[in-house]
This record gives structure tokens, C-alpha cells and sequence, in this order.
């Protein structure tokens, strides 16, 4: 059981802020093995350590395994901030089992996967749009979601980061102002406001968006 100190969490996050956010490289098997160590550091400074010697015993290229390891372990302990959030939140009932890698939770009695994605600049239409059109960028984020562990169809909660200034990815340090619009829009909450989708043999897909803009 990892041990979740928001406040702790959102501190080490902005350390990564000043530095670009580039992957470089897909994600693969290989390279997630480089870094697993983001699993087990949640500190910055631990971090950097953490990749010298990575860059060291497997002797790579040092910018590469940077943006890598940053940016993997960036989301990771913003995922599990936010994870932490709607645990803690009136009419969100965990799921028991951790590794269930198709839903987190039980949203009066509904089950969802979350995920926090930054709002996608392919999507080729503005924020307000996708705003007004929510089940189009829904369907658009299903039918781009990367083929990693949680590849799937059943039911998600996205949250959406935006910036003005185009940096939606630093949104997701601010642990604070996601924690607010994931509570706002639990209390607020009503089952007929999700979209619903047929994705694959004819399997209904209940969905819907958390705005997170700044």
C-alpha cells in the first residue's frame, strides 16, 4: 500500500515543472524495465539519483532515459494523487481488487476506470468546442488511447487538463485544483449526464469528462 500525502505529492511534481516535456521515444516494455524504479521514488531529488545509476549499470543515453523516467514518473504519482482523491470522496467506493486494470471505482454503484489526460492538440478543435461536444473528444480519446496495460472500452471518467498557454501537462502537479473539480463533480453528479457509447459487440460504454482549465 503506497502511503499518499497530497500536499507531499504536489511539492515534488512542481520540481519537475522547469524541465521540457518530451517522451523522445513510445513507451515499450524494455524501457518501462530501465525505469521501474518510479514505482517505489517519490521524491525528486531520490529521482535524479535513481536515474544516474539506471544510466550507469545499462549504459544509455542520458537525455533519453531523462525525459523517460521524468515523464513516467510524473504521471504515475499524478495518477496516484488523484486516485487518492476519489478514494477519499462522499459516494466513490473503491474497488478491492488493485490490479483490476478495467475500473478504480464505483460511482453510486457505476464502475469507471479514471484517467487524466492532457487535452489533446490532434483533436484539431478548440476547448470550447470540445466542451460543447464532449462525446466527440470522449469517442476521440477511446480511439487513441495508447495500447499499454490499461487498453480498454468499459466505462472511464476522463479528466481533462487545459491550459490557455497551451502547457495542459503541468495541470497535473496541481493536485489542489484537480482534487476541487474531482469534487465538484462527484456532489454534483447525476447518471443521466454520461454519454454512452457501442465501442465493441454492441457493449454499452458509459463515460464522461472532468474539466480541469487554468
Amino acid at each position: 500500500m503506497i502511503a499518499v500525502n497530497l500536499e507531499n505529492i504536489e511539492k515534488e511534481l512542481m520540481r519537475r515543472l522547469p524541465y521540457h516535456y518530451s517522451w523522445g521515444q513510445k513507451q515499450n516494455d524494455k524501457w518501462d524495465r530501465y525505469t521501474n524504479f518510479i514505482y517505489s521514488t517519490q521524491e525528486w531529488a531520490e529521482l535524479i539519483l535513481r536515474m544516474k545509476q539506471a544510466i550507469a549499470e545499462h549504459k544509455l543515453d542520458k537525455r533519453s532515459l531523462f525525459n523517460y523516467a521524468a515523464n513516467r514518473w510524473y504521471n504515475f504519482w499524478s495518477a496516484v494523487a488523484v486516485e487518492h482523491i476519489f478514494s477519499e470522496t462522499e459516494n466513490i467506493k473503491m474497488v478491492a481488487q488493485t490490479k483490476d486494470s478495467e475500473k478504480d471505482f464505483y460511482l453510486f454503484g457505476i464502475p469507471f476506470d479514471h484517467k487524466t489526460s492532457v487535452f489533446p492538440k490532434h483533436f484539431n478543435k478548440t476547448f470550447e468546442y470540445a466542451q460543447n461536444h464532449k462525446n466527440e473528444l470522449i469517442e476521440w480519446l477511446y480511439k487513441n488511447q495508447s495500447a499499454q496495460k490499461r487498453h480498454h472500452f468499459k466505462n472511464r471518467l476522463f479528466i481533462v487538463v487545459y491550459t490557455e498557454n497551451g502547457e495542459h501537462w503541468k495541470l497535473k502537479a496541481e493536485i489542489g485544483l484537480l482534487k476541487n473539480a474531482i469534487q465538484k463533480y462527484i456532489a454534483t453528479f447525476r447518471p443521466e449526464q454520461l454519454q454512452s457509447f457501442t465501442f465493441v459487440d454492441g457493449q454499452q460504454t458509459l463515460s464522461d469528462i472532468i474539466w480541469v482549465s487554468k
